[in-house]
Parts: C-alpha cells; sequence; structure tokens
C-alpha cells in the first residue's frame, strides 16, 4: 500500500487562483504563491490529503509554454517560496504532486532560443521534433518545427533525442531534491513516446519511496499507459463524462457501462485518478442540468473505485462555462476569507467535507472490491467489499423517493446512514432503505462507525447563493511578502508572443469528453493498412480506431463521437496502438 492509495486529491491551477497577469514580463518576482499559505488548512479541513498544483514553472503565459523548468514562474514567486510551500503541506499531512510539462516547451527555453540564433549550427537542433530550415513558422522564424495541437507556442520536444530524455530525468531529479514533492502529473502523456515514460518511470523509482506519476490521458486503453512499467496511473476521462451525463439523461446504466468497461481495462489492481471537473472542463455545477445532483455526483466520486480529486472553487459550488477563445473563466481568482466558513456555511462545502473524512476513515473506500447492487435509470446502489465487510451506496437521480432492497453481509447486523445517520437492520442478509429526491446514502456497517464518524448531517442543495469570482478579488500580495512593483500584461512587449493565451489555451481540452463535435456528412474512409500508424491521416486513424472497436462489438454512438471528436493525430496514434 502506498500513500497514493488512500489520497483524496484537490487541484489548483495557481496562475488562476491567485490572479496572476496573464503575461509574464520576466520582471521581479512577485510572491503570489505565498497567498496560497491558508488554503493548505482548508484543503485539509475538507479531507483532502494530496495536493496537484501546476503548472508552476517560468511560462509566458498561461503555464504549459515551459521557458525554464528549474524556475518558479516570476508571477508566482521565487524557488524559495515554493520549497516552503511545499513543507508547510508536509506538515498539515498533504502530499505535493506538480504538473510536469514534458511534451513540449515555450519558444523562450534556452534549447529553442539557440537554435533561432544558430540555426543549422545548434547543438540543440535535434531537441525537437521536424525541424526543417527550409520551411517557416507563423512567427517568421525561417524555419518550421512540430508543434502542439497546432500552435507554434508550443514547441514539441524530440522525446526520441537521448540527451531530451536524459536533461527531463535530470528535471525530475531537481524537483525532488530541491523541493521534495511526492510526484508528478505528466501533461498531455496520451501523445508522449512510451519509451520516453519508461524513463521517466525509472527516475520515479529512484528519488523516493512511493513517487507517483499520473498521466493525462482521455480515450484509449488506459492500462497502455498504467502499468508497472509507465506510469502509476491516469486520468478516468470515460468516468468524468458518465458522471454527470448519467445525471443529467437519468441513466446510471452509463455509469455502471462505464465502470465495467474500464475495469476490464485496467483491472482491480490500478486505480485511476478520477474528476468532476478540471481547469480544461466547464465546472461540475454549471453542467449539471439539477443543481441538487451536487450531491449524487459527489458521493459516487467518493465511492466508486479510483483516487478522488476535487478542483478548487468547485466544493463552494461555483460555476464556471467554458469559452470558445478562453478558459479562463474555469481558472478564477479567489480570496481565501471569503470561504473560510464555507464548511460551516455553505451546504456543497459541508457534504464536501463529510465525504473527505469518511474517505480517509473507511478504508473500504479504497481498497474494497467493487460490487453493482441494483441498477436502474434513476437509482443505483453498489457495494465497497473488505474484510467481510461492505459499506454501500446508494444513488437516486430521480424527483421521487426511490425504496431500495438490496444485498447486505450477513456477518452486520445493522448499517448506519454517514451522512443522515439514520439507522437500518439486515434482514435475511438485506437492507431495506428509501432514498431521497436527487440524492444518495453510504451505509456503513455499525460496528465499523466510530466517533470520528459521527454523521453531520449535510443540507440539501438546491441552488446555493451566486459566488462572484472576479480576479480583483484576491489578497494583496503586500500582506504575505514586501511590496513589489506588478507588472500588468498590458506591460509585456507584444512582439514577445504573437500567439495570445486565450487563443492557445482551448487547445489544451480539445479533446475532452465534454467537446462537441460539428455536425457533419459523414464520409467513407478507407484505411490502407499497409501505411504505418505515424503515416495515417486523422481521418485513417480515426477509421482504423472504429474498426478495432467493431472487432470487439458494437459501436456505441458515444464511441462513434469520441473518436471522432479526437483530432490529435500524436493521441490518436497511441490510442489505435493500444487495442490488443
Amino acid at each position: 500500500m502506498a500513500w497514493y492509495d488512500e489520497a483524496v486529491f484537490y487541484h489548483i491551477y495557481p496562475l488562476g487562483l491567485t490572479g496572476a497577469p496573464k503575461q509574464n514580463s520576466y520582471g521581479e518576482p512577485v510572491h503570489r504563491l505565498n497567498t496560497l499559505l491558508p488554503w493548505i488548512g482548508h484543503i485539509k479541513e475538507i479531507g483532502c490529503n494530496a495536493l496537484y498544483i501546476g503548472p508552476l514553472f517560468e511560462s509566458v503565459g498561461h503555464g504549459y509554454e515551459t521557458t525554464d523548468y528549474k524556475k518558479l514562474d516570476t508571477r508566482l514567486g521565487t524557488n524559495e517560496d515554493l520549497t516552503n510551500f511545499v513543507a508547510e503541506c508536509h506538515k498539515q499531512g498533504i502530499r505535493v504532486i506538480l504538473d510536469g510539462v514534458f511534451n513540449h516547451t515555450g519558444r523562450d527555453f534556452f534549447a529553442f532560443q539557440d537554435i533561432k540564433q544558430n540555426r543549422e549550427n545548434s547543438q540543440y537542433k535535434d531537441w525537437y521534433c521536424d525541424v526543417n530550415f527550409w520551411g517557416n513558422n507563423s512567427y517568421n522564424d525561417g524555419f518550421s518545427y512540430a508543434n502542439w495541437g497546432g500552435y507554434d507556442l508550443l514547441v514539441k520536444l524530440n522525446q526520441k533525442n537521448p540527451a531530451v530524455k536524459d536533461y527531463i530525468c535530470d528535471v525530475i531529479r531537481f524537483w525532488v531534491s530541491e523541493f521534495d514533492i511526492d510526484g508528478i502529473r505528466l501533461d498531455a502523456a496520451d501523445v508522449m513516446d512510451f519509451e520516453y515514460m519508461k524513463a521517466l518511470r525509472n527516475v520515479a523509482n529512484e528519488v523516493k519511496q512511493d513517487f507517483w506519476l499520473m498521466g493525462e490521458v482521455i480515450h484509449g486503453d488506459y492500462s497502455k499507459w498504467a502499468n508497472d512499467g509507465t506510469l502509476h496511473s491516469v486520468t478516468n476521462y470515460m468516468l468524468h463524462k458518465a458522471l454527470y451525463s448519467a445525471h443529467n439523461d437519468h441513466n446510471y446504466f452509463e455509469v455502471a457501462h462505464t465502470i465495467k468497461y474500464v475495469n476490464d481495462m485496467v483491472g482491480n489492481n490500478l486505480k485511476l485518478y478520477t474528476f468532476v471537473d478540471n481547469h480544461d472542463v466547464e465546472r461540475i455545477y454549471t453542467k449539471l442540468n439539477n443543481k441538487a445532483h451536487f450531491a449524487p455526483v459527489h458521493i459516487m466520486l467518493y465511492t466508486l473505485p479510483g483516487i478522488p480529486s476535487l478542483y478548487y472553487g468547485s466544493e463552494f459550488g461555483i460555476e464556471g462555462c467554458k469559452d470558445r477563445y478562453s478558459d479562463d473563466s474555469l481558472r478564477p481568482a479567489l480570496n481565501y476569507d471569503d470561504y473560510k466558513d464555507a464548511v460551516r456555511t455553505n451546504p456543497c462545502t459541508k457534504l464536501i467535507a463529510t465525504l473527505g473524512k469518511l474517505r480517509q476513515n473507511v478504508k473500504a473506500l479504497c481498497y474494497g472490491e467493487y460490487k453493482q447492487l441494483e441498477l436502474q435509470n434513476t437509482c443505483f446502489a453498489y457495494a465497497r467489499i473488505l474484510d467481510g465487510k461492505s459499506v454501500i451506496t446508494t444513488v437516486n437521480n430521480g424527483d421521487n423517493e426511490a425504496c431500495m432492497n438490496v444485498e447486505a453481509m450477513a456477518q452486520s447486523s445493522e448499517y448506519v446512514g454517514a451522512l443522515t445517520g439514520r439507522s437500518v437492520s439486515v434482514n435475511n442478509g438485506r437492507i431495506q432503505v428509501s432514498v431521497p429526491a436527487n440524492s444518495g446514502e453510504i451505509w456503513i456497517p455499525k460496528e465499523l462507525m466510530s466517533e470520528s464518524l459521527a454523521p453531520i448531517k449535510t443540507e440539501e442543495i438546491v441552488t446555493p447563493a451566486k459566488i462572484e469570482t472576479p480576479a480583483k478579488k484576491v489578497a494583496p500580495v503586500d500582506e504575505v511578502a514586501p511590496a513589489k512593483a506588478e507588472t500588468s500584461a498590458e506591460e509585456v512587449a507584444p512582439a514577445k508572443v504573437e500567439t495570445t493565451v486565450d487563443e492557445v489555451a482551448p487547445a489544451k481540452a480539445e479533446t475532452s469528453a465534454d467537446a462537441v463535435a460539428p455536425e457533419k456528412t459523414e464520409t467513407a474512409v478507407t484505411v490502407d493498412w499497409s501505411k504505418s500508424y505515424e503515416d495515417m491521416t486523422v481521418e485513417e486513424l480515426q477509421e482504423a480506431i472504429l474498426e478495432k472497436m467493431r472487432g470487439n462489438g458494437p459501436v456505441t454512438d458515444y464511441m462513434l463521437k469520441t473518436v471522432r471528436e479526437n483530432t490529435h493525430h500524436g493521441s490518436l496514434v497511441n490510442w489505435v496502438k493500444s487495442f490488443r
């Protein structure tokens, strides 16, 4: 058992939460990271024991166009600030993983700058993919190169180059020795070279016991990435989509199908990173048609197999709607003082804190075998079984109360509702419970209850008061660090970055399960199987994936939609290769 097997993550996008300028002037450090110190106590209070924070390192804009892997972004402070921040997290019992943007760099990265200056004579010309000095790019550099997502701002690293691999491995060693981090989340892992990831796993095994590697993967066979040789875990986008749409569509069959489908891929020993929203997709409170479903959605997040993660601010029930040209509303600045009493005053936060406490104290929710007990469109019951005892979750997405009669473990004579305190007796190995409309409950054997698990009666979630999240409400940096001259985005020389942050940010989520493909007429595509996958077009790769899917069974509308939505060549190549 490792620490991450019992982790409940809190996810912070620091440039957003601190209200940092959208572009970096590379001026004097402004110690905004220190404004997040009070949030550590909040993270602990709501039952999270791990933090995923990033991107953190010097970049020109949104953080995913790295300038310097070994320097905290000037807009956030200094390396000393980050060292102290991680130390304070550890002091309060919270593990820390950082965003590792190792698939591409920004144009201000030293290796790319050397290529601009020395062209064919640069010792770094092979650090990037497809550098062609006979071509050109949107910045008119007089040479072309492979980018990520169609954006020349993001220059794709040549991961097959041993020098690149060695450099990134040294970056990981530096992060551990300098900041004492506990793991890394690999950005865009689904387009990474597998041998490259294996090298990163070897370093993870070397630097620290139980050092965790988790990867951002949207589609495909997750076990291709998450296994004993590459990553410990990947993002479970399939379950993310199922959780909110099953409630909007009153269709728990989608969740049940997804759980089985994913479990068939990864087995019982791998725990995927589960979430209902993050910095790339709309807030769960925005996506839910019925806001009362906030409760059953999160009850399932904390009780289904996986490692649950909560995106900052969502515990307050804030909204965030994805804009076509900007992700800013998904990454707002928040003032801690506006939310310091939320556990006592906000029903959403109170529920999350209760679920966090349960997850940390009921081992069956971390290690228990999953068993489906009852399934209807609007009602769902399942158990997590450990050491002969079952913890049972019942949820109801309907507008009427539901009565459920489900199997219980014979060793237990009575179950207690962890959210309401209600007790039910076991009769003939079953319990009969009523679940109010648009809600849920977690039933724990009475013998497992303790004083620390005394129910905290949660309040009905209907529509909490609208919470404004303007950037200008961020706590003044002056209160935390000596006064520094702030540099506004307007002071940054525009020539530095010709593509704005708003134009780049949406690319991070183009392949998410939330994307809606435009309607178009399907055109028959014939796959030339004599080609290598790398030489196939996007359309050929999509059809190749669909053919492989058809070989495994019927292709649903949802499966077809997810294939058509993915238009990133590298991701499709890895996806088609992931089929057994």
